[in-house]
């Protein structure tokens, strides 16, 4: 929550809370790998390859945009909370972050060498993108409640 005396245009509150950059930061790999998600389906059913070079690209960024989203959320548990043992809500905000994390560069690194090699991607992509996008939306609910946003800790 915004003090009342905070200038919300002030470029330092944004960067230089504690907890901030994670809350902005996690939505460019969620938004990022959905959409790849999403462009990859749409590239299989209609047999269109610009999906399917779309959704690389999305997943590719989804991947550059996880590592600041998770460093943030570390460096946001040792600053806030000190670094001490998570439990609750917390605790499994923080595995189905990882999860999601690693489920997006995994996903990422097959469309990679699936290009690299000039294969056909297999079929059996879209289980580990309905993984991804199960550990994403789980991670994203969770850091609701975190927040405040989705009701009360």
């Amino acid at each position: 929550m915004i003090a009342a005396s905070t200038n919300v245009f002030d470029w330092r509150t944004a960067l230089l809370a504690r907890h901030a950059q994670h809350v902005v930061l996690i939505h460019f790999p969620i938004a990022l790998y959905l959409a790849g998600v999403v462009l990859d389906l749409a590239g299989s059913w209609w047999n269109k390859e610009k999906f399917g070079e779309a959704a690389y690209y999305n997943f590719a960024l989804a991947a550059i945009f996880a590592l600041p989203a998770v460093a943030t959320g570390l460096l946001a548990w040792q600053w806030q909370l000190e670094g001490q043992k998570l439990t609750g809500t917390l605790l499994e905000h923080l595995l189905a972050g990882i999860t999601a994390a690693v489920v997006i560069f995994v996903t990422w690194t097959l469309h990679f060498l699936t290009r690299r090699k000039g294969s056909n991607l297999p079929r059996a992509r879209f289980l580990l993108q309905a993984a991804g996008t199960l550990a994403v939306v789980v991670t994203g609910h969770l850091g609701g409640f975190l927040s405040g946003v989705n009701g009360s800790n």
